[in-house]
């Protein structure tokens, strides 16, 4: 089979058939009636300001979509958080791109729905690691996009091992459950030998501390069996069974210390959110945040026509007319006319993305993650 799991293939994307059916009517009915207007169109979720930020992500494969086609595109760069106005504006003959609409939404909505929630993760914990643990919460075609997305956001890594080829990442992780099951209840210390003699010197020795017995009797046995080897324990108790899990985190970090393994981190997942990452974060050294990320909504973008051979026009409820947007001495985002002068001292968010076809911006996913991070700074972004 040549497409065994029915995915949409690239090829469908670059050639526009991975559209809405609509759009295939109105180029029919634009052809028949030998229309084809030259346009400017915008991309936003909200029209105005709403004082709630977000992180702006995907433009790297919108690049891609554009490339080669006889349009101009402009938008926000990878990372920038935004609040109201267009994030991306496009000019050029309507044809020439109606029917990659939908495609350059999903590119945008869903991962910058899941950097923004990764970005909450992140700022619950500044000084502790945040590794994103939610690929398997999605389409495994989409692992790479909720990865990046999560490093783009600050997060120090991630799970999944065919992501991490495509992003030129190490994945990370240690032993699941399963691994503990195979040895069977009474034989942790087994597990845990056999897993340090297996695995590669680069990998941490982070024992799952919570299969069989209590957090604490499994923590100070893997500390016990490892000895200095031992890196730290992760506690993955089910939310069935957890009861209060700062004070388990509490009680295990107390019994190491006192028995001399203050060196012992302690790393905690399973079902976290962000208001637990700030509970436990006094108290643990490091996160795995999944469903929070992968669950998180989608940013409800939409492209509407704002020009039609250089006349204003819109639909009811949206803003007719060329924008552009800015970010304020203040850190805050304000949004004009592009015909009118920009506020003072605001710096214009818009760049070039395509001309003519040609992909004019280089995209750096470290760059990225510390433009996410500097501009939360900057608006004060507390999810």
């Amino acid at each position: 089979m040549s497409n065994p799991f029915g995915i949409v293939p690239s090829e469908a994307i670059l050639e526009g058939t991975a559209t809405d059916a609509y759009f295939e009517r109105t180029r029919e009915t634009l052809e028949y009636a030998g229309r084809n207007p030259t346009v400017v169109a915008e991309v936003t979720a909200d029209q105005f300001p709403t004082g709630s930020f977000e992180v702006f992500t995907g433009v790297h494969d919108v690049a891609t979509l554009f490339e080669g086609r006889s349009v101009d595109v402009d938008a926000l760069s990878d990372g920038q958080l935004f609040d109201g106005g267009p994030v991306l504006r496009i000019e050029g003959s309507y044809l020439e791109f109606a029917e990659l609409e939908t495609s350059l939404l999903g590119f945008l909505s869903q991962p910058s729905g899941f950097a923004t929630a990764a970005l909450e993760a992140r700022l619950a914990a500044p000084d502790c690691s945040i590794f994103s643990f939610g690929a398997r919460h999605v389409h495994p075609s989409i692992a790479s996009t909720v990865e990046r997305a999560a490093l783009v956001a600050g997060l120090d890594g991630f799970s999944h091992v065919a992501a991490g080829k495509i992003l030129g990442r190490a994945a990370g992780g240690t032993m699941p459950h399963a691994l503990l099951f195979c040895f069977g209840e009474g034989n942790q210390a087994d597990a845990w030998e056999a897993f340090d003699e297996a695995v590669p010197a680069d990998v941490p020795r982070i024992a799952l501390a919570d299969t069989f017995w209590d957090e604490v009797s499994e923590s100070l046995l893997a500390a016990e069996t490892l000895g200095d080897r031992l890196d730290g324990v992760r506690l993955d108790t089910t939310g069935s069974r957890r009861g209060d899990f700062r004070h388990i985190a509490r009680e295990v970090r107390w019994e190491l210390d006192a028995r001399g393994y203050d060196d012992v981190e302690i790393f905690c997942s399973g079902g976290l959110d962000p208001d637990a990452v700030r509970s436990l974060r006094d108290v643990a050294d490091g996160f795995g945040v999944g469903s929070h990320i992968t669950g998180a909504d989608s940013v409800d973008f939409s492209l509407d026509i704002v020009e039609i051979e250089g006349e204003p026009i819109s639909k009811r409820g949206k803003l007719s007319g060329v924008k552009d947007v800015y970010r304020t001495g203040d850190g805050g985002h304000h949004v004009a006319l592009a015909s009118e002068p920009g506020p003072d001292e605001g710096r214009p968010l818009l760049e070039a993305l395509v001309r003519d076809g040609e992909v004019v911006r280089e995209f750096d996913l470290e760059a990225a993650r510390e433009r996410c991070l500097s501009d939360a700074d900057v608006v004060g972004f507390d999810g």
